[in-house]
């Protein structure tokens, strides 16, 4: 099922022809705040942007973009046949979760397919799982567990603070735990083709799997989880950090919000009020600044 909204970014010198075009279509044309133009026609509705960004919307928009959008504005058919730009090869994408809230643990997860799973995580919309809501990375993450391989390490405060002094490095930490699930899902299914979304420099990770004796094809990219794979792998990393989260919030009694803002701070002296500032190495991870403005009330 494709999403009710496609954006995507096209060169602004095209704007001209886009409205010529949209104009014989029968489209009426306006011109709101920070658009090029805005078109709207039975069924579809459209905004140019100034910066590039093209919005489309309305029950009709599936037969705008195949039949007009992709082959005369675009020149990719990327919308209409996401396959075709997507690689069919079995793979292992690998992501993680909670490495930038101050409460929690840190979740790394890896999930496999094989050309049959790639074309149903595509089916299934599966996406950045910073996009989506909670509650849908709890449903998703579900579908997911029933129907792929996954791996998942969720390494709680206590444990993570510990590895933390050993490493003494959040990369090299991180790179501990995606070999980790990395080496899990390679013995489950003998893949060697593995893609992660790079988080430091690539020799960080290249290490830690040879240190792990792992003889894999291992890529890594920046914005990795727009492969699909590495898209599920990073639903199953939040649904372990939410549910980590969750756990440990009705273990102290206390709400733990994601991030590391003043409110989060907040909470923080209530649980040193409430159970001591020994308390925080169980809930939290201790190398954040947020401890030193909790403890020392700045």
């Amino acid at each position: 099922m494709k999403p009710a909204t496609f954006t995507t970014k096209i060169d602004v010198n095209l704007a001209p022809k886009l409205k010529n075009d949209l104009e014989e279509k029968g489209f009426s044309l306006t011109n709101p705040p920070y658009t090029i133009f805005s078109a709207k026609k039975k069924g579809v509705t459209l905004a140019l942007y100034k910066s590039g960004s093209l919005v489309v919307q309305g029950k009709d928009k599936d037969e705008f973009i195949e039949f007009y959008l992709e082959p005369e504005i675009l020149k990719t058919f990327s919308y209409t046949n996401p396959e075709a730009f997507i690689s069919m090869t079995s793979r292992i994408g690998v992501d993680e979760s909670g490495k930038g809230d101050f409460f929690g643990p840190l979740c790394i997860a890896g999930l496999y397919a094989d050309e049959k799973g790639i074309k149903e995580l595509i089916s299934l919309n599966i996406r950045d799982s910073k996009k989506i809501s909670d509650k849908s990375i709890l449903d998703l993450a579900n579908i997911l567990k029933a129907k792929f391989k996954i791996a998942v390490v969720r390494i709680f405060p206590e444990k993570y603070n510990e590895l933390y002094l050993k490493f003494k490095n959040l990369n090299q930490l991180l790179a501990w735990g995606h070999t980790t699930v990395i080496s899990e899902l390679v013995e489950k299914t003998s893949c060697k083709n593995v893609i992660i979304d790079q988080f430091a420099n690539k020799s960080v990770v290249a290490s830690a799997v040879k240190r792990k004796g792992l003889s894999i094809d291992l890529e890594q990219r920046t914005k990795a989880e727009e492969d699909p794979i590495v898209a599920g792998a990073s639903i199953m990393a939040r649904a372990a950090f939410l549910k980590g989260l969750e756990e440990l919030s009705s273990e102290y009694d206390q709400k733990l919000p994601k991030g590391a803002s003043s409110f989060v701070i907040d909470i923080g002296r209530k649980i040193v009020q409430k159970h001591g500032p020994e308390a925080l190495e169980k809930v939290a991870k201790l190398h954040f600044r947020t401890k030193e403005a909790i403890l020392n009330g700045d």
